[in-house]
């Protein structure tokens, strides 16, 4: 994650749900316990938790949409470059096939056309997780925000960053291989 770019969540209840997620403007590499807020389904900061003066990334509300949805455990946002052009080149929807890397999310290496879906970039949450739930996949752990990045998820944060990983790697070929 570039600079003080992207944010991390972990579901922590499911009823209510409950998420942890980033604090606005840190360095992830430089992260402690301390810098995170629980956040309810609406992404709000909750009254119960140790620092309720923390603000949550201003993404938190999609990251709870995104749990919500996929039932996943962590979500993963990072400002992809690979995932800008791609949303940028394929606006409907980036097409991959053949490529053994598409086994890392699930996904059968060869015969199976996989679509990483694109919603178009807003700054308010609710429209942009309006956007995400008309697109989503169950079989793909990815969205790309156009002109913005992505976010992954897995079942737990390992999972969702490595999911991260993977998907930086399939745009990255799509994108050189345009």
């Amino acid at each position: 994650m570039r600079g003080t770019s992207g944010n991390l969540s972990i579901v922590l209840n499911r009823n209510p749900l409950r998420l942890a997620v980033t604090v606005s403007g840190l360095d992830k590499g430089e992260l402690t316990s301390s810098d995170v807020v629980v956040v309810d389904e609406f992404g709000r900061a909750v009254d119960e938790q140790p620092r309720p003066d923390l603000i949550p990334s201003a993404e938190a509300e999609l990251h709870a949409r995104v749990a919500s949805l996929s039932g996943a455990g962590a979500v993963v946002h990072v400002h992809a470059l690979q995932a800008v052009l791609a949303g940028h080149w394929w606006p409907d929807g980036i097409e991959l096939r053949d490529l053994e890397m598409l086994k890392g999310i699930g996904r059968l290496a060869h015969d199976e056309t996989v679509t990483i879906p694109v919603v178009p970039n807003s700054q308010d949450m609710k429209v942009l997780g309006d956007d995400v739930a008309n697109v989503f996949d169950p079989g793909v752990p990815a969205v790309v925000v156009a002109r913005h990045g992505m976010y992954a998820w897995g079942r737990d944060l390992l999972q969702a960053r490595h999911h991260t990983e993977i998907v930086e790697f399939l745009l990255q070929f799509k994108v050189e291989t345009r």
